[in-house]
């Protein structure tokens, strides 16, 4: 765990927000977003992690990362997604060492089932990756080993 001070600025329309979801979509989003919080706590030189709301949906952001957003739509009932930016490498990147393991929408996102567990172990490596995005953008697969 990071000996730094680790602090977290969150939005109540954050939470608002997902508890307005049917309650298994609240229920996978306040895990994923508890998961956001701990995998950042436990990044070395992170000190700081802004939880607001971008387009409407639940976003993380750092100064030294990509933002990362999650959200559940209604169009897709039984899925929820972890979104990062697709002018990034970190979707791409994620496919090619994680290949089938995780579920991809384009460039763009990570896609979780209502129905099953996800991944935790990569999702971390996911959030992480994302969180110190400018730190590793020009490391080889983002210095993600498989």
């Amino acid at each position: 765990m990071s000996t730094n001070p680790f602090q977290i600025s969150t939005n109540p329309q954050v939470v608002a927000l997902i508890e307005s979801y049917p309650s298994k979509a609240s229920s996978r989003l306040m895990k994923l977003r508890n998961l956001i919080f701990e995998t950042a706590s436990d990044i070395d030189g992170l000190d700081h992690l802004e939880e607001t709301l971008k387009w409407g949906e639940p976003s993380y952001i750092t100064k030294k990362g990509s933002t990362l957003r999650m959200d559940w739509k209604s169009k897709n009932p039984d899925q929820y997604a972890l979104y990062f930016s697709c002018s990034t490498k970190l979707v791409s990147t994620f496919r090619e060492v994680f290949k089938s393991d995780l579920t991809y929408e384009g460039n763009r996102a990570v896609i979780f089932n209502l129905n099953a567990a996800i991944p935790e172990d990569k999702v971390r490596v996911c959030i992480k990756t994302a969180l110190i995005y400018k730190r590793v953008k020009d490391i080889e697969r983002l210095g993600i080993s498989s």
